[in-house]
């Protein structure tokens, strides 16, 4: 066959598998999905680290991860001096299987959407969002979701890797398009967070490794 038919061959195959590959960042589902999420684990290892410095010293007695994918940071959360409960929620069945598998004792999870949070008001010291908030349905009423099961003074943290003006900008906003992401300057980040009904936001940037972290009170 011409050598022209085998790369239009392989382009039909690549483009739909990458596509594939992509959504299940999005929403993971399946084998395949519990493999991602599962990498997760690994691959953001060091973002939330950094991210969760801002924390503070605390305590935070009553933690909540906000799509808690494969379930690390969520043990994070379990390991900080004084937190004595961590909840854990995500969309997705196959990152609640592998957080499940991934935390035990004080750590419970499960499945429910950052829009229609089952918690009551004002119910957490700490809220983490690492590499979630992207994909959330409606931004700005999800946030006031979230403001509203923070605690007055409590501390909300979003961490994530894909920001307006970073470096490899024009790749990781392509990217988000692709997947159909909110791509946001940490301007918007702290404008979106102070209608939302937070206060004292500050933002954080790692420029070498092309990181943020807003950070807010409730």
């Amino acid at each position: 066959m011409p050598l022209s038919y085998w790369r239009l061959l392989r382009t039909g195959v690549a483009i739909p598998l990458a596509w594939y590959w992509i959504r299940q960042c999005r929403l993971p589902a399946g084998p395949l999905g519990r493999f991602v999420v599962g990498n997760m684990n690994q691959r953001h290892a060091d973002l939330t680290a950094w991210g969760l410095q801002h924390a503070g010293p605390g305590p935070h007695p009553a933690a909540l991860d906000i799509g808690c994918g494969g379930g690390r940071t969520l043990q994070r959360l379990a390991e900080m001096p004084g937190t004595t409960v961590v909840h854990g929620v995500d969309y997705s069945a196959a990152s609640v299987a592998v957080s499940r598998k991934f935390n035990s004792g004080q750590v419970r999870i499960q499945q429910a959407s950052v829009s229609q949070l089952p918690f009551p008001d004002a119910a957490f010291d700490l809220i983490t969002a690492v590499e979630t908030h992207y994909y959330w349905p409606n931004l700005p009423q999800d946030l006031r979701e979230v403001h509203r099961v923070l605690k007055p003074g409590g501390t909300f943290l979003i961490i994530a890797e894909a920001y307006k003006g970073r470096s490899f900008n024009m790749l990781y906003q392509g990217s988000m398009k692709l997947i159909g992401g909110v791509y946001m300057s940490p301007d918007e980040h702290r404008d979106l967070l102070v209608q939302a009904g937070f206060s004292a936001v500050e933002i954080f940037l790692n420029d070498k490794k092309g990181w943020l972290c807003a950070k807010a009170r409730g």
